[in-house]
């Protein structure tokens, strides 16, 4: 095993991270990013109840106050040139690190980049064009900005046929951006101001494994999951959602969904995705009369969070269920 892969391994065991399979020029990219932004973020997306620690944990140094600049022009480097405003260890060409300088604008990308960092900065815009050059992309972290949906060109993302991961968490979005690249592996949009989700914005993302959408005011996700053949993971929670999405993956994994309005779910509505192992839906309105005997009856769910709703009987579940939590109802002991 590589060095850098093994020494990966230790810091993953130290912090709790879940990592997935990466190649060695991943391995030191990650190993990079790590040891740099240690002491500046902090990033758990395991779920979590109200006795532990929140699960999306944001620790950023704010911005110094100073009156706002006129917006500097980007330097139009060299296709092979590293950004005045950005460092390119000479031992990861691929990776460009941009984050954490107070910028507005986004600098050029060397057409060599595979993984830029621009989070924690004052950027609000993304220009028609921004990443053009730089179609080897395949991480890109804009997260904790203040990009806004209405700033951003139409196809920003168009020619980045290679990008697994984007990162634009903690910004003030108000529609999912896109066209999004069929490439795209994990999408992170948390923490944003979106309202609703079109049927066909997550459209040809078949390679999609984990979706983030909490903390929005997302009222309405239509049948945008269905499509999502590959994915494994989505969390809605800390939404506006009056009902579950119109459809789920067979794939799914993993749902998500506290912190809603829901008070209903239809009949059979799991059997869809017979992967299906963790389901939370606490803090939200769900009613027995808004159940069926069935609704819960999935042999693969292992975990079901139904507490801090608004059930006077027990559901019936499966035997293959581990973990029912139920507390913060009006349970009176029958069964439903």
């Amino acid at each position: 095993m590589p060095w850098a892969t093994t020494l990966i391994l230790i810091l993953a065991g130290l912090c709790g991270s879940a990592l997935g399979q990466y190649n060695e020029e991943e391995d030191l990219a990650w190993l990079q990013y790590y040891l740099r932004q240690s002491r500046v973020s902090s990033y758990n997306y395991v779920p979590y109840y109200e006795e532990e620690s929140p699960a999306y944990a944001y620790s950023y140094p704010s911005a110094t106050d100073s009156e706002p600049e006129p917006e500097p022009e980007p330097q139009q480097a060299a296709p092979w040139r590293c950004p005045q405003e950005c460092d390119c260890p000479p031992n990861f060409s691929s990776a460009m690190y941009c984050d954490t300088r107070n910028l507005r604008y986004l600098p050029f990308v060397p057409s060599r980049m595979k993984y830029v960092y621009f989070q924690n900065n004052l950027i609000t815009s993304i220009q028609e064009g921004a990443f053009d050059n730089a179609t080897e992309l395949e991480w890109l972290a804009l997260h904790n900005n203040q990009i806004s949906s209405e700033k951003m060109g139409k196809r920003v993302f168009g020619k980045l046929q290679r990008l697994e991961r984007l990162y634009m968490n903690n910004n003030n979005l108000t529609r999912l951006p896109g066209p999004l690249p069929r490439s795209l592996r994990e999408l992170h949009l948390s923490y944003n101001q979106i309202s609703k989700v079109p049927s066909n914005a997550l459209e040809g993302l078949e390679n999609l494994t984990a979706l983030y959408l909490s903390h929005n005011f997302i009222f309405e996700l239509g049948a945008s999951l269905k499509g999502l053949k590959s994915l494994i993971l989505a969390d809605l929670s800390y939404n506006n959602l009056r009902k579950v999405p119109d459809g789920l993956p067979a794939s799914l994994e993993q749902l998500y969904l506290e912190y809603n309005y829901i008070n209903a779910i239809p009949d059979d509505y799991f059997q869809v995705s017979p992967r299906l192992l963790y389901v939370r839906m606490s803090h939200n309105s769900l009613t027995n009369q808004g159940l069926s005997s069935n609704t819960f009856n999935s042999s693969s769910i292992l975990e079901l969070d139904l507490s801090y709703n608004r059930l006077q009987k027990i559901p019936r579940v499966n035997t293959n269920l581990e973990n029912l939590y139920l507390q913060g109802n009006q349970i009176n002991g029958e069964q439903q």
